[in-house]
């Protein structure tokens, strides 16, 4: 009987511990995590915040005894560091735990940028449940609310503020919103869309300094912006991005760039010890590389491939899914792969500014590499099938340059093509 040891209590977790329990019924399953409560899902805070939800509402598995009944151990602490030779956890308080195997699954950590002030009461990151509790007791409507970032995850808090209703700036470093995702023209357009629905944003600009309880101002808070404004507020939210959390492996032997590298099977450069979700480095076949992908589909993909090989059950991951869809304020936006292009390689734009419409493919010889699109979903699937297949496009690469909304045509036309041919080989 082995012992399998997981590592957090995201999704990556839950769905690697509850696969163990079914593939491995003999085994001892211990899922560690190091906050209070059940586990629950960090992309659920943001409709917690909207009313949509109670705290109930962000757990990941409804029924609290639900992993009593499987007989997955759940532990509450903090792992300070992994003894890959012994095959043993230091925790905090000294004590030690012994595995067979084990799965490191514990997500991001949000980034806190050198700012003075950042540690400030009323300055938050929107991460974890205490955090939206916080943020809860000061975004009240009329509230002055600074956001600093816009990217994926500072867009989704921003919807939660609007819809509690207070006065919300938005600080961006970059030049336009989500520009890890989006270009300069599409990034363009999501400001324009969210300043018409009344957010302040300030992109190209850095908070230079919080002040505390300021002498000139009636507010708790005063923020210094680079472009010389001097900003009240009741309430800062810090969402400047994420970065894996895999501080406590340092020392540990198992290799790490900017996250835990795995192999096909999410194994670790160490036999028995795997990785799963944000904190992981996967194959990606459009990148041709190891990437961190940090979404909560490629997160439970990799944790059933882990707990599977965990079981002895060698198994290989189909690849990570490069694909962020994002609601800004009722304007959809979409990126897939390498929606920047690469050097040498062609692309097309057509952009209606006035309908807020946009679409980007970018391509590298005939086959698509990545796409941008703004203010439409019909394509989102097509899309997504040619940038993760891969898919040869012969004479409708040319097509697509000269109009690139007959992407459905050349899917239908290459896809279903390749898939004949695929076919007829497998026969």
């Amino acid at each position: 009987m082995k012992h399998h040891v997981i590592i957090g209590t995201g999704p990556a977790g839950v769905v690697a511990a509850e696969t163990l329990r079914k593939v491995a019924p003999g085994d001892t399953v211990t899922l560690i995590g190091d906050e209070d409560g059940p586990p629950y899902s960090r992309m659920a805070i943001p409709y917690l915040l909207h009313g949509d939800i109670t705290e109930r509402g962000t757990w990941l598995r409804k029924d609290p005894q639900h992993f009593k009944r499987l007989g997955i151990a759940l532990r509450h602490a903090r792992v300070k560091a992994v003894d890959a030779n012994a095959r043993s956890l230091r925790l905090d308080g000294g004590d030690t735990l012994a595995f067979d195997t084990l799965l490191i699954s514990t997500g991001s950590t949000p980034v806190l940028p050198p700012i003075p002030g950042i540690h400030a009461q009323r300055v938050h990151t929107c991460w974890t449940l205490d955090d939206a509790r916080d943020i809860e007791r000061y975004a009240v409507p009329g509230a002055r609310v600074i956001q600093l970032g816009a990217g994926f995850i500072g867009c989704i808090i921003m919807e939660s503020l609007v819809r509690r209703r207070v006065q919300l700036a938005v600080v961006e470093m970059g030049d336009r919103m989500v520009p890890r995702m989006m270009g300069e023209t599409a990034g363009g357009m999501i400001r324009d869309w969210v300043q018409g629905k009344g957010v302040a944003v300030h992109t190209g600009t850095r908070i230079e300094s919080i002040e505390s309880n300021p002498a000139d101002l009636a507010a708790p808070l005063a923020v210094r912006l680079s472009s010389g404004q001097r900003l009240p507020a009741d309430l800062v939210i810090s969402a400047a991005g994420v970065k894996p959390n895999i501080g406590f492996l340092e020392g540990s032997g198992i290799a790490c760039l900017q996250g835990v590298l795995t192999d096909e099977r999410m194994q670790t450069n160490v036999p028995g010890i795997f990785a799963a979700g944000d904190c992981a480095e996967a194959f990606d076949a459009v990148y041709g590389k190891p990437i961190v992908s940090a979404i909560q589909p490629n997160a439970v993909d990799q944790a059933y491939v882990a707990a599977l090989n965990m079981a002895g059950k060698s198994t290989r991951l189909r690849g990570v899914t490069q694909i962020n869809v994002l609601d800004t304020l009722g304007l959809i936006s979409s990126s897939f792969g390498q929606w920047q292009g690469k050097p040498g390689g062609q692309g097309v734009e057509l952009t209606d500014r006035g309908a807020f419409r946009h679409l980007s493919l970018q391509f590298d010889g005939e086959v698509m590499i990545g796409a941008n699109s703004i203010g439409s979903t019909e394509h989102i699937g097509v899309l997504r099938g040619l940038v993760e297949g891969r898919v040869p496009l012969g004479e409708w690469k040319d097509a697509l340059l000269r109009d690139p909304t007959r992407v459905m045509e050349a899917y239908l036309a290459c896809a279903q093509g390749q898939q004949r041919r695929g076919d007829t080989v497998h026969h």
